[in-house]
């Protein structure tokens, strides 16, 4: 990253070279262990809070630092230098879960959740997926009937990022009738009578924990309501742009991470007399790695400036986060490749974001629903 980009300037650059050293001295050299432990130290939140990670985008009263997209776009792929998602995907759980209580919570709710969550204190996390519905969020059955001062929450939710340990969950309920129109959100603190979580064993994100919310006639206050009641729709739509950025640069940054790692492997494996990189076949792998890269950074880099300007490029974002997701998927299995046997081998950064690719076509919006949301928003149909 240039400071001559017509969209990074001399304070991307700093901030850059600041993640930088968190990653190389608070991240990287700890990844395998907390893989195997299947979490990372709670400590870890407040560390990136002192950088600022944390405030990113958030308002400067309630905490944040007002950091633009293209600071997000350079946080998500410092972080993934890491090579592992589950760090992401824990750690910056809050970037989903709290902008519904900027944008529409009270401010008795922000100033109750945002400072602490973005000093490292607390925790939060956004709950919407539903073991019957997947991306249907119109269509979700967990259930929130008012009852005087609180609401009675029944219903369940799954593949939840830091769903076992947040301290807050926004979570998205049925107040009124079928479809978009009947949803609301709601804050879910954690120990609410009628509150559990169940664990979820993961093929990949080992270090994040992921977990299955349950609500048995959990009564919530009802001042916890975020926004307007059977408004909630419209507060989860507005996530999911910056959502899909972040998730599209981290996948182009794992991507990238990914043909760093098979061109050092490729300069230092020895074969057939010679080095691996000598091979033709090898740089042509290589070469079609880096187009790859480079044209999803641009399509990203160009539509995040959008996103500044105003514009709401719903559907452009769909087809970044795919063609984000698919050069992941291309740059993780070439580097598998190069790497041989010992791609296939776990410690090997190239094997652990292989086994992160499907998890990255799916959450926030899986590739099909993506590509039928891009066709709507662009026009294609009859």
């Amino acid at each position: 990253m240039s400071t001559s980009s017509p969209f990074y300037s001399a304070e991307h650059a700093a901030f850059r070279d600041s993640m930088r050293r968190f990653v190389a001295r608070e991240v990287t050299p700890h990844v395998e262990q907390w893989e195997a432990d299947g979490a990372f130290p709670r400590e870890l939140y407040a560390k990136a809070a002192e950088i600022g990670l944390l405030g990113l985008g958030f308002p400067a009263e309630l905490g944040g630092n007002d950091g633009d997209l293209f600071m997000t776009i350079v946080a998500s792929q410092e972080l993934a230098r890491c090579g592992a998602g589950g760090v992401l995907a824990s750690l910056m759980s809050h970037t989903i879960g709290c902008p519904p209580i900027v944008h529409a919570g009270s401010e008795t709710l922000q100033r109750k959740v945002l400072p602490a969550v973005l000093r490292g204190e607390k925790i939060s996390a956004l709950a919407i997926t539903e073991p019957s519905g997947g991306s249907d969020v119109a269509n979700l059955r967990t259930t929130a009937r008012r009852d005087g001062e609180h609401y009675i929450v029944n219903g369940s939710k799954t593949f939840i990022t830091s769903g076992m340990r947040a301290d807050f969950y926004t979570v998205a309920v049925r107040t009124g009738g079928p479809g978009p129109a009947g949803v609301s959100l709601l804050l879910v603190e954690k120990g609410t009578p009628g509150f559990t979580q169940t664990p979820l064993a993961k093929m990949g994100w080992l270090c994040s924990d992921t977990a299955t919310l349950h609500f048995d006639a959990a009564r919530v206050p009802a001042a916890n309501l975020v926004g307007a009641e059977n408004q909630g729709f419209k507060a989860i739509m507005r996530n999911f742009n910056r959502e899909r950025i972040f998730l599209a640069a981290g996948a182009n940054g794992f991507a990238r991470v990914c043909l760093d790692e098979a061109l050092a492997w490729s300069r230092q494996r020895e074969m057939f007399g010679g080095k691996l990189i000598d091979q033709q076949v090898t740089r042509h792998k290589l070469a079609d790695m880096a187009m790859r890269i480079e044209a999803t950074q641009a399509l990203l880099e160009l539509l995040a400036w959008r996103v500044e300007q105003g514009d709401s490029p719903v559907g452009e974002i769909c087809l970044l986060k795919n063609q984000a997701t698919q050069t992941m998927a291309f740059c993780a299995s070439e580097a598998v490749q190069l790497h041989g046997g010992a791609g296939f081998i776990r410690g090997v950064k190239v094997e652990r974001i292989y086994r992160e690719v499907k998890v990255n076509a799916i959450g926030g919006g899986a590739e099909e629903v993506m590509r039928d949301l891009a066709a709507r928003q662009l026009g294609f149909q009859a």
